[in-house]
């Protein structure tokens, strides 16, 4: 099942998206309700076309916060720190965790800002997971449990402030940095997650990956930051950045892709204009 969030004559609601059988479009059908409040959620019978002009999807949730998983694929840890070696990854045992404040979540569309104090924003895709229902203490074996879904998410990042940010809260955290959706699909295997990315609609192949070379595993990352931290209905991981990244200049047009999910497209533009 897919769940979506979007706006209608400014107004937003909360939607299935499924797919006409005899035209293979996408549709979003309307529900009463909102689905992470546990309450049983009913369609209200009003559908929409996905692609019709007075329709936008927005971001599938609005999260208390995102947690991201840093250095948690091999490959990823190893050209961050080849192109930077000022940013010191910690041991692959250890968990590297760092936070984006709701306000830097946009959704499908909307445009990636890029700071006037930056010179290199680069791109990371990565699968995110959405918590479904309150998280405190989990263990690893009732991880999935906690878990509604998952969605696409571009961990923007500015690379030449990451060195010198010790928390990484301006590198991570701007407006704009956490691009997520388009929609939350609830029958995802998350272990074996297909993840690629598009720049101005030519594939980047040093981007590709699986959620299958993660260090550490969806299970594990939602048991640790549960340890420490109540993790809420429509709280975010983002699991990691599987390969290489890249630099986005203004104009550039970003797309996640995930394969059982979808694709979360983006276009950066510059803070002035």
């Amino acid at each position: 099942m897919r769940i979506a969030r979007f706006s209608m004559n400014g107004n937003p609601h909360y939607a299935f998206v499924q797919k006409d059988q005899a035209s293979g479009e996408d549709y979003l059908v309307e529900i009463d309700g909102y689905p992470l409040s546990g309450q049983q959620v009913e369609p209200t019978g009003n559908r929409y076309r996905i692609d019709d002009d007075w329709v936008r999807l927005l971001a599938p949730v609005i999260p208390s916060k995102v947690y991201g998983l840093a250095f948690n694929y091999r490959a990823h840890a190893e050209a961050i720190v080849a192109d930077n070696p000022q940013i010191k990854p910690q041991s692959a045992e250890e968990m590297t965790v760092f936070m984006k404040p709701s306000t830097s979540v946009i959704g499908p569309d909307d445009p990636i800002v890029l700071p006037s104090y930056s010179q290199n924003m680069n791109f990371e895709p990565e699968l995110a997971v959405v918590i479904g229902r309150i998280a405190r203490r989990v263990s690893q074996a009732e991880a999935l449990d906690y878990v509604l879904g998952y969605t696409c998410v571009n961990d923007v990042t500015l690379r030449d402030i990451q060195g010198s940010d010790p928390t990484w809260t301006r590198a991570k955290g701007f407006d704009t940095s956490c691009p997520l959706g388009p929609w939350v699909e609830t029958e995802l295997d998350g272990a074996h997650a297909g993840i690629s990315f598009q720049l101005n609609g030519q594939d980047v192949p040093e981007a590709r990956g699986t959620t299958a070379n993660l260090i550490h595993s969806i299970p594990e990352q939602i048991a640790f930051i549960s340890s420490f931290s109540t993790l809420l209905p429509g709280d975010v991981i983002m699991t990691g950045s599987p390969s290489g990244s890249g630099q986005l200049h203004s104009r550039d047009e970003a797309t996640v892709t995930i394969d059982g999910i979808g694709s979360l497209r983006n276009v950066v533009i510059g803070e002035q204009e």
